[in-house]
């Protein structure tokens, strides 16, 4: 691999993690940087929305008839039939009919440019699915009687409504914007009635005497101008009608919500905490097998150089300068440790100083691209974790990858949609791949420890090379 790797937003963009920015609206732009992207999100985004609405439109009550009648006919055989038990199958195979409608209502919501709606959560995920559950469950979820009333009664009222003005409203926009053609081609006949010169006489009270036939032609190019400029609004709101019935009726209850934000708190502090108890035995691990060994060799170095300093004492102070060495590079070994949780660097300067200084003490050449200006601080706690982040990929770097070469990035972004910001860092390099987050091993944990704050966290490392790695944690 070549160190001309590209930047982060190029590398989530390859496939390997979404990033956030966009080009409308980059990391840090000033207002009047996102000026030009808020311009395009006027009426001229409306107009672009209107095919896929008009799309949307079209096809709904000819699908919403559809619904209701196949839903009506196999719910009113299904009750009929109760009594030879035969209805009991025929309503359970109605509420998995109506869901089928249910979701392809949501499902062309989102083609045609709405906001996602989160589906129901139809199973209890707490429960295993049974057969008896699977088939006899619909009867008591709420979400299943909700989507039989949407598609047998709701859906249909509201899309014959919206079908109607959606055609009557194209349909004069279209013909008052051609009609200067067409109506050449219409015999007037004895036509005595004209639609401009009722209008004209009743607004200015006399008695018109223009040509009525340049008045209907003038009238139907004003009425196709007005219809065709408000069309967008038209279909905007309608299909925003459909959006709101569809997440009030067919979409997640606010509770189950919380109840999936709840087992996704319980399954991070889970992550968490397997993490850092993972942590906590590598650093007992580490110290077992470094700094102790070197001070019980320190401690007997100095007991035998006590031993021979009154009979040898040059054997003692070689004793001792051995001693002062041990002492050195245990020193340097408490060092290196601490640097993975919190080097004073990163307390006194900042991420980006931190993140720089262990770039420099890498033993293979690291190159680091960052777009946060090194004064910019966070939070403690999330400098700390980016920067724990950092020192594994590096460490592994040093470790394992084989390469000569590799570039880190270190990046600030905001997601446009939600206003979130997150940091990333990326680590790339040239070396053979073939990394994997195996469970029990380093990048396992360290994914998880990504996990646990919430963030999201990549292996991208085929084998041969190039390797990926980076995580991205939320602010």
């Amino acid at each position: 691999m070549s160190t001309d790797t590209p930047p982060l937003h190029a590398a989530a963009a390859s496939g390997t993690l979404d990033a956030v920015s966009t080009p409308d609206q980059p990391a840090g732009a000033s207002p009047a940087q996102t000026a030009p992207a808020a311009s395009r999100r006027g009426y001229g985004a409306l107009w672009r929305g209107v095919p896929r609405e008009l799309g949307f439109l079209l096809l709904t009550m000819p699908i919403a008839i559809v619904g209701m009648s196949v839903g009506l006919t196999l719910f009113w055989t299904g009750v009929g039939t109760l009594i030879i038990y035969v209805g009991l199958f025929v309503l359970i195979a109605t509420f998995y009919v109506v869901r089928a409608f249910g979701t392809l209502e949501i499902t062309r919501l989102r083609w045609a440019g709405r906001p996602e709606i989160t589906e129901p959560q139809w199973t209890d995920p707490s429960r295993p699915q049974t057969f008896w559950r699977t088939m006899f469950g619909p009867f008591v979820n709420g979400h299943y009687w909700l989507y039989l009333l949407h598609t047998l009664i709701i859906n249909p009222i509201v899309s014959i409504v919206s079908w109607t003005l959606t055609i009557a409203w194209s349909a004069v926009a279209l013909g008052g914007l051609t009609a200067w053609f067409w109506e050449r081609f219409i015999p007037n006949g004895d036509r005595e009635v004209y639609l401009s010169r009722i209008i004209v006489d009743w607004v200015f009270n006399v008695r018109s005497t223009f040509d009525p036939v340049m008045g209907e032609a003038i009238l139907d190019l004003v009425l196709g101008v007005i219809f065709a400029l408000t069309l967008p609004f038209i279909t905007r709101g309608l299909i925003s009608l459909h959006s709101v019935i569809a997440q009030g009726m067919l979409g997640a209850w606010r509770s189950e919500a919380l109840q999936r934000e709840v087992a996704d708190l319980s399954a991070s502090r889970g992550a968490a905490i397997v993490a850092e108890d993972q942590a906590l035995r590598r650093l007992e691990r580490d110290l077992h097998d470094g700094p102790q060994q070197r001070l019980v060799r320190l401690q007997m170095d100095i007991a035998a150089a006590e031993r021979k300093l009154a009979d040898d004492p040059d054997a003692a102070r070689a004793i001792l300068a051995e001693a002062g060495q041990q002492a050195h590079d245990t020193l340097e070994e408490l060092r290196a440790l601490s640097r993975g949780f919190a080097p004073p660097i990163l307390q006194d300067r900042g991420l980006v100083a931190a993140i720089d200084s262990l770039a420099a003490r890498s033993p293979i050449p690291l190159r680091v691209e960052s777009s946060i200006e090194p004064g910019v601080r966070f939070s403690p706690e999330l400098e700390r974790s980016v920067y724990f982040v950092a020192a594994e990929l590096s460490a592994n770097l040093a470790k394992h990858s084989g390469a000569t070469e590799a570039r880190l990035f270190l990046d600030r972004t905001v997601d446009p949609a939600t206003g979130a910001a997150w940091l990333s860092v990326w680590l790339t390099d040239n070396g053979a791949g073939g990394a994997s987050a195996v469970a029990g091993h380093g990048l396992a944990g360290l994914g998880e420890r990504v996990h646990g704050l919430r963030g999201e966290f990549v292996v991208d490392s085929p084998v041969g090379g190039p390797t990926r790695i980076g995580a991205r944690i939320p602010v």
